[in-house]
């Protein structure tokens, strides 16, 4: 009889064990169902800066709770589309856009809006269609850095220009600087080269090395106006192997590379130092808010930046 009872007692443990087991799980399930879903979509990870803002957010959103989906798509915008296509047929709550042109994406943009998922950028443009997009003041940070390099120049010279017009916030750069040149009658371009991404570094390096061997002669280049800093490190590099340290290098976005380089006395003397941070935690913020259904100002919201020179 006692061990009967026993045998029952212990039945009745293991049963209300499982049941117990079984109730966290469906609750864990339910809590994972309920955590809103966000996709972070890039054609550029292999970027410092860019992987920056990446992390930042990625970590800022895992915090709240968020579940987050990083998608790189190394420089392909076809597969960029593709890959958008396939995060508003999973539903998520909201989509981030980083380093990248919107007009790329604009048919997924509006297939976002139509299935009411909010579209962010961090560091790329803004297009109807789009919620908030976080990013520097491009033509500013240009004017500032192409400022101090003209009169670097002494308002002369012959001028190589390294860009990568693709990129929003690099066109706007090399829009600004192309507007100043006109003042400048005595600063004349040798040339304009297109930046490969991935690896700018790299390529920008290759790039330098032909134009050194294809301009020789003492003061056939003045300087060289970078669109951002992973360029000016490569030509830089290039410069300092060819023993042509009077060339003047500039680059934009502050990373801690270049400014390392620019105190160390190299050619690369000066760059306009971006938030990314500020960038991504503008997008976090205003992620939130629209998941709390508060009211949003739309358009571009700018974190500051400042010019960073060995002095």
């Amino acid at each position: 009889m006692k061990k009967t009872l026993f045998v029952l007692l212990l039945s009745m443990v293991m049963i209300l064990s499982f049941t117990a087991c079984g109730s966290d799980q469906v609750e864990g399930d339910s809590e994972a169902e309920d955590s809103k879903q966000v996709s972070i979509l890039t054609p550029y990870l292999s970027s410092v800066t860019t992987n920056e803002m990446v992390e930042t957010m990625k970590g800022g959103m895992e915090e709240k709770g968020w579940v987050v989906n990083v998608v790189d798509t190394k420089g392909d915008f076809a597969q960029l589309a593709s890959r958008m296509e396939d995060v508003v047929s999973s539903q998520a709550d909201a989509i981030v856009l980083v380093s990248t042109d919107p007009n790329q994406v604009k048919t997924q943009i509006e297939k976002a809006a139509e299935a009411n998922i909010p579209v962010f950028g961090c560091d790329s443009g803004f297009i109807d269609g789009m919620t908030v997009n976080a990013t520097s003041d491009n033509a500013a940070m240009s004017e500032m850095i192409t400022q101090y390099l003209f009169d670097a120049m002494g308002g002369k010279g012959k001028l190589v220009v390294l860009s990568h017009r693709p990129h929003p916030g690099v066109l706007l750069r090399t829009e600004t600087l192309d507007a100043m040149l006109k003042e400048y009658p005595e600063i004349q371009v040798v040339t304009e080269q297109h930046v490969e991404v991935p690896g700018p570094i790299e390529n920008s390096r290759k790039v330098m090395e032909s134009l050194i061997l294809a301009n020789s002669e003492p003061g056939s280049i003045t300087a060289v106006w970078c669109g951002w800093d992973e360029p000016a490190i490569g030509v830089s590099q290039a410069l300092a192997d060819a023993g042509r340290n009077e060339v003047l290098v500039t680059g934009i976005d502050g990373n801690s590379q270049a400014v390392e380089m620019i105190q160390s006395d190299s050619t690369l003397k000066a760059t306009v130092a971006q938030n990314f941070t500020g960038m991504a935690e503008i997008v976090i913020t205003e992620i939130e808010k629209s998941f709390n259904g508060e009211e949003i100002e739309t358009g571009n919201q700018y974190a500051p930046a400042n010019l960073i020179t060995k002095e």
